[in-house]
């Protein structure tokens, strides 16, 4: 108990998944947490189950597309809870009917996703940084993805914006560090969070997990530990990074998993 004890976070895109494990995680670790989604009913319900269990939190509505409603978020915060000195920007939006390949790809749909995915983490960042400074440093944590270091057939926005997260990571780090601001991102891979579980088959799940280095595939509470972490002063020594949370699927040779199959089979023969 008490890793976060002290501080006030506010969580984008907190209602649910990697957001909502993230909340959870920081309340019970002694932070005061505002949950800003698009989904108020269910940031509030969010906020009333972390009220339950003792800890301290309340909802605000946030649209990650319009910088106004960003603006509101990070003042809401500061108002109810008098600072603000953890942000993780953590909304992202993805369309896998839309983002396709560079010839295909709905122009509109990029520049949706680059507003949101991007555009967003510029402008949370810039209303709490100030802030951030009056308390004295902060912490800033940027939901990046493993689709921003590796391409894939389509998501082509999707990937181009979680890269443009990583760098801009970097150039937060660099230009607020002597604030006592630190940035860092987290780029999970596939994470089990209600949203994939609903909308991916269960054969594309088992896909991921066969290359996987772990024998399994990631919850939304493995990238909260993550964010956790960078949270709190234990991380106080890092900054610009992006810790890859992923299982293991991009560590080896793409043939690897193919190749044990043939050595399995050649041993059988």
């Amino acid at each position: 108990m008490g890793r976060v004890e002290g501080k006030v976070a506010l969580v984008t895109g907190g209602a649910s998944g990697i957001g909502l494990a993230s909340a959870q995680l920081l309340a019970k670790e002694g932070a005061k947490v505002v949950i800003g989604d698009f989904n108020l009913d269910g940031a509030k319900e969010a906020a009333e189950a972390i009220n339950k269990e003792g800890g301290n939190a309340s909802a605000v509505f946030l649209d990650a597309s319009k910088e106004e409603s960003i603006k509101e978020a990070v003042e809401f915060t500061v108002k109810t809870y008098g600072t603000i000195t953890v942000l993780f920007n953590n909304v992202g939006l993805t369309n896998l009917q839309k983002d396709l390949d560079v010839l295909n790809i709905d122009l509109d749909e990029w520049d949706r996703l680059i507003n949101v995915n991007a555009k967003s983490v510029l402008i949370g960042s810039r209303y709490a940084i100030p802030y951030m400074k009056e308390a004295g440093g902060g912490s800033i944590i940027n939901t990046a993805s493993m689709a921003g270091f590796a391409s894939d057939a389509i998501r082509t926005a999707y990937g181009a914006s979680k890269a443009a997260v990583i760098h801009l990571t970097k150039y937060i780090a660099t230009q607020y560090g002597q604030d006592n601001i630190r940035c860092n991102g987290v780029a999970p891979g596939l994470i089990l969070t209600p949203a994939a579980e609903r909308n991916m088959p269960p054969q594309v799940l088992d896909i991921f997990k066969k290359f996987n280095a772990l024998p399994y595939n990631g919850a939304p509470e493995d990238i909260g530990y993550t964010v956790l972490f960078l949270a709190s002063d234990e991380s106080k020594y890092i900054t610009g990074q992006t810790i890859q949370v992923e299982g293991g699927h991009y560590i080896a040779n793409p043939s690897i998993t193919d190749f044990n199959d043939f050595m399995a089979q050649a041993k059988q023969n």
